[in-house]
């Protein structure tokens, strides 16, 4: 029993030494979308009024970005130079999607994948309001 002790501390140790017991500080974060919303105006000077959640933007050393934003009728994000690849998923609503200077509708399930050095735009045209979530890996 004292050698199976001895057996896991050390290992235990080792592991801290590299590193891997690092993130135990912290093994997940779980944050709900009530605590986190501000009333936003459309991204990228897209106009209207929007609600964004960005989760763990509080998170060391993340590498990702994950957000979720509602653009409430007649709001839009602004059409812009994309730095890094960045997926669009709608999760409810309908909109219109500028990319390269084309133009096509979006809608509930769609799944957008803007790469790196395109340009793109979203706004919202349906009734009700277009969700989104945004998901890119941070520079």
């Amino acid at each position: 029993m004292i050698y199976k002790t001895l057996l896991l501390t050390v290992f235990c140790s080792a592991l801290s030494f590299y590193g891997f017991a690092q993130d135990q500080k912290q093994p997940y974060i779980l944050e709900h979308e009530k605590d986190i919303a501000k009333t936003e105006p459309g991204t990228h000077n897209g106009g209207g009024s929007t609600t964004g959640y960005s989760f763990f933007s509080k998170a060391d050393n993340l590498k990702m970005t994950f957000r979720k934003r509602v653009l409430h009728p007649g709001s839009a994000v602004g059409y812009h130079l994309q730095k890094e690849d960045e997926v669009y998923y709608i999760i409810s609503g309908s909109g219109e999607m500028q990319m390269n200077g084309k133009t096509f509708p979006v809608k509930t399930g769609d799944a957008i994948l803007t790469r790196r050095g395109s340009s793109h735009g979203l706004k919202q045209t349906g009734k009700g309001d277009l969700t989104i979530i945004i998901a890119y890996q941070n520079p």
